[in-house]
C-alpha cells in the first residue's frame, strides 16, 4: 500500500513541475529528492550559483549543445525543503534558482518545486518522539510527553527555561487499534523529585479536573490541537524552585471526543475576556465555571462506569527555570505560536 501511495507521490509532483518549465524535471523518491535542470549555455559557467533551497548542484556536466545539467539529489530533510503537513498529504517544497548574486538580493530565476506524498493512516509528527518524558501503558494504548522548541517544530534542545518564558509540552496517546480519543490533562503539577510523596512540595499548574490553574495568575494556555489524541499546554515559567531541577507531575486522560463534562475537559484562562474557554468548544464553555471553585460530579459513578486503561501518571524532566528579569513578559505583549490545522 505504501509503495502505491509513494508512486501517487510521484506523479502528483512531477505534473505539477514539468507543466511549469520543461527544462527541469522532478523525482520525488521514498526520503529524496532527485532534481534535474537543464540550462542555457550563458549560465555554464555559473554552474556554483545554481541552487535547490541552500544546496548547489550534486553532478554538473556540459551537454553537446553547449547547455549545462545541473542534477540536484538530496533527502528531504535537507536543503532548508519546508515540510507541511495537511489534511491528508504530506508537501515537501523548495525553490530551484539561479543567483548571481549573494542573499538578500533576489534570484534572477526562481522555480517553485514540490512533492506531494499521502500521510499514513495514523501519522504522528515524527519529531514527537518523547524527549525527556515518560509514562506507562496499557489496555493497548501507549502515552507520551515532550518538551518542545519555541517554535513547536521538534523537540526543545534545552531543558534550561529563563523565568517568564515559555515551556511548550507536548503530550499525546497513541491509538493504535482503539476507536478515536481525546487526549485530556487532568491534573498537573510541578515538584522537585521525579516521585511524588505526600509530603512532596508542589507548584499546581492544571486541578479541578482539566483547569489550567496557572493560566489565571500567569500567561499560560492550550495552543489549538492538531489532532484530538494530542494536546500542546504552552506553559509559563514560574519562580517555585528556581535553580533546581524540577519534574512536570500529570493524569493523561483518554477520552470520548465527543462527550465532555465537568470533570473530563481542557480549561483555560483568557485573559482578553475574562472568562474561562474550552479548548475544544468555546461554545460549551459552562463546563469551565466550576474552576473557580470546584469541578464535583453530580453523581458519583459506580466502580464498574468508568472506563478502565484510559488514565495514566506521566512524569516530564528535570527541567531548570532561572532568574532573568529580562525575559519576563508582560500579558499585554504576549503572542501565542500558531498550531497549523489538519494534521
Amino acid at each position: 500500500v505504501m509503495s502505491l501511495l509513494w508512486q501517487c507521490a510521484i506523479v502528483l509532483a512531477v505534473v505539477a513541475t514539468s507543466a511549469a518549465n520543461e527544462d527541469f524535471n522532478v523525482d520525488c523518491e521514498k526520503h529524496s529528492i532527485k532534481v534535474t535542470w537543464k540550462v542555457s549555455p550563458e549560465l555554464v559557467e555559473h554552474a556554483a550559483r545554481l541552487f535547490l533551497g541552500h544546496c548547489v548542484p550534486s553532478t554538473f556536466s556540459v551537454l553537446p549543445t553547449g547547455e549545462g545539467m545541473a542534477t540536484f539529489h538530496y533527502n528531504l530533510n535537507g536543503c532548508a525543503i519546508k515540510k507541511r503537513v495537511t489534511g491528508k498529504k504530506h508537501i515537501y517544497s523548495t525553490s530551484l534558482t539561479y543567483r548571481p548574486n549573494r542573499k538578500p538580493k533576489p534570484a534572477a530565476i526562481s522555480h517553485h518545486i514540490k512533492c506531494v506524498y499521502i500521510r499514513p493512516e495514523g501519522w504522528i509528527p515524527p519529531f514527537l518522539i518523547p524527549a525527556y518524558g515518560s509514562a506507562e501503558g496499557h489496555g493497548g494504548l501507549v502515552f507520551h510527553m515532550a518538551l518542545l522548541n519555541e517554535d513547536l517544530t521538534g523537540l526543545a534542545k534545552s531543558s534550561l527555561f529563563p523565568l517568564g518564558s515559555f515551556i511548550p509540552i507536548w503530550a499525546a496517546v497513541d491509538q493504535k487499534d482503539h476507536q478515536p480519543l481525546l487526549l485530556l490533562l487532568e491534573e498537573c503539577v510541578a515538584a522537585t523529585t521525579p516521585e511524588l510523596q505526600s509530603a512532596s512540595l508542589v507548584y499546581p499548574i492544571i486541578t479541578n479536573k482539566g483547569c489550567l490553574a496557572d493560566g489565571k495568575t500567569g500567561n499560560s494556555r492550550f495552543l489549538p490541537r492538531y489532532h484530538p489524541s494530542a494536546i500542546l499546554l504552552y506553559l509559563q515559567s514560574f519562580k517555585f524552585a528556581l535553580g533546581e531541577e524540577v519534574y512536570i507531575h500529570c493524569k493523561l486522560v483518554a477520552w470520548d471526543p465527543e462527550v465532555f463534562d465537568i470533570e473530563k475537559k481542557a480549561c483555560h484562562y483568557i485573559k482578553e475576556t475574562g472568562e474561562w474557554e474550552l479548548l475544544d468548544d468555546p461554545s460549551q464553555s459552562d463546563l469551565c465555571k466550576c474552576c473557580d471553585s470546584s469541578c464535583k460530579p453530580r453523581l458519583k459513578r459506580g466502580v464498574d462506569s468508568e472506563p478502565q486503561g484510559l488514565v495514566q501518571n506521566s512524569v516530564l524532566g528535570p527541567l531548570t527555570i532561572v532568574e532573568n528579569s529580562e525575559t519576563r513578559i508582560p500579558s499585554e505583549f504576549v503572542k501565542y505560536p500558531t498550531v497549523e490545522q489538519g494534521w
